[in-house]
């Protein structure tokens, strides 16, 4: 199977194993090469993937059993073997308190090697009006 389908499929996957703590699924379905940029974390570009291990091995997100996500406006560029994905990407938490909703766009570009795909670079920004600055929410 070679269709649009089978790349989302494949993302759902890969995202599921950064929540979930499932390392072995996302170096299987992540690039040693992968590069990225991750707003939230630093202006500048991280390459390779031992700061992703260290992050899910210490449930970075602060992510338990109660969570979803959701892709909203999900968009498929496909170009043979590379195929790029962009989204908002909307993460709900359901704690004992309340429920939280963090969103940012997200774009990850995937190469199909060896007849399987793999994310090779992630490009995150925020999901409300520049400056670079967050909202306060008192105000909207």
């Amino acid at each position: 199977m070679n269709s649009e389908q089978e790349i989302w499929d494949f993302l759902h996957t890969h995202l599921r194993s950064i929540f979930t703590r499932d390392a072995a699924t996302y170096r299987a379905t992540t690039g040693a090469d992968l590069s990225l940029y991750e707003w939230f974390v630093a202006p500048h570009r991280q390459d390779g993937l031992d700061f992703h291990f260290f992050m899910i091995e210490h449930s970075w997100a602060g992510v338990g059993e109660d969570f979803r996500y959701d892709l909203l406006e999900p968009r498929l560029q496909r170009y043979g073997d590379t195929a790029i994905v962009s989204y908002t990407f909307m993460l709900t938490i359901a704690t004992d308190f309340d429920i939280r909703h963090t969103l940012h766009n997200e774009s990850r570009v995937l190469v199909r090697r060896d007849g399987a795909w793999q994310v090779v670079h992630v490009h995150k920004s925020p999901a409300w009006k520049a400056p670079r600055d967050e909202p306060n929410p008192a105000t909207h």
